[in-house]
């Protein structure tokens, strides 16, 4: 059996899928996005039952209401892992069981985007399973656990966001509310509004793209909305792109947005900075750094 290498133009040539996360505070605008979409192509699971931005919008959807239908849903869409075993979620046997009831998964073969509304909701599933299961009670007490729950509500949630990061020739979109806190010196900071730590921490090193879209001031410092989509930003928004073809500040269309991320590749030497920073010089000694010692 040969090493199963895969070549550099077999690599170019595979069909890829964009996978990312907007978040925004609550009322921007994020489920709108789907009018930005090819509706005929995309699939909308609809975990917030708060599709009255999109009324009238045309375009197929499914309604999640337990994490047992998230995890069958992601299995369904993404298929098995064959690096796991049988009893666990995401394995063959996993995939057998869905398809047993939800039939042949070439149905969904015709959607090119799986849009999720929102992970904020679906943490929030999980970790209502979580609270019911064995792990999350003391073994000498039988009491709730919370650190039970709250380690077994990460490991399925990241379980369920690598499985669908692995979707290979879709794009999956999740979005998300964004909170904004205080942190323990009293700075500015923007947090994912998930259950636990875990997800949030570990969700921009999963995906390809965490866009945030924000309300920044235009030329007139009128509020309009924006995606922002590098890491390095003045605001302090969480934002990454993989991809190098993304501007500081985009457009707030995600059809638009894809379309550029898809666009011609930008060569390495353009899009990576191998010089050293120029740095400000570092401030001199103020008065009180100062010291003056007698002379005889």
């Amino acid at each position: 059996m040969a090493l199963p290498i895969i070549g550099a133009d077999e690599r170019l040539a595979q069909r890829k899928g964009i996978k990312g996360v907007i978040f925004g505070r609550s009322g921007i605008g994020k489920t709108s996005l789907l009018w930005t979409l090819n509706a005929s192509t995309t699939l909308f699971l609809d975990l917030e039952a708060g599709d009255l931005a999109v009324e009238g919008l045309e375009i197929d959807t499914l309604r999640p209401r337990t994490w047992k239908e998230c995890r069958d849903f992601a299995v369904f869409i993404g298929g098995p892992n064959p690096a796991l075993r049988e009893d666990q979620p995401y394995s063959q046997a996993h995939f057998d069981e869905v398809c047993g009831r939800y039939g042949d998964p070439a149905v969904i073969g015709k959607y090119e985007t799986v849009f999720i509304d929102s992970i904020t909701v679906a943490g929030r599933l999980c970790f209502q399973w979580c609270r019911g299961q064995p792990e999350a009670h003391s073994e000498k007490t039988g009491k709730p656990d919370a650190r039970g729950a709250y380690g077994l509500h990460g490991r399925e949630m990241i379980g369920w966001l690598t499985h669908l990061q692995h979707t290979r020739g879709k794009n999956v979109w999740f979005v998300g509310i964004l909170d904004e806190k205080l942190d323990d010196f009293n700075r500015k900071v923007f947090v994912p509004q998930i259950d636990g730590s875990k997800t949030g921490l570990e969700l921009p090193g999963i995906v390809d793209q965490v866009i945030t879209m924000a309300s920044l001031p235009d030329e007139l410092n009128r509020p309009q909305r924006a995606f922002v989509c590098q890491t390095l930003n003045p605001w302090g928004y969480p934002a990454k792109d993989r991809s190098g073809r993304l501007d500081l500040v985009e457009e707030p269309h995600l059809g638009r947005l894809m379309e550029k991320i898809r666009g011609p590749l930008i060569p390495a030497e353009r899009r990576l900075t191998y010089s050293p920073p120029r740095l400000p010089p570092p401030p001199g000694p103020t008065a009180t750094d100062t010291h003056s010692y007698p002379t005889n």
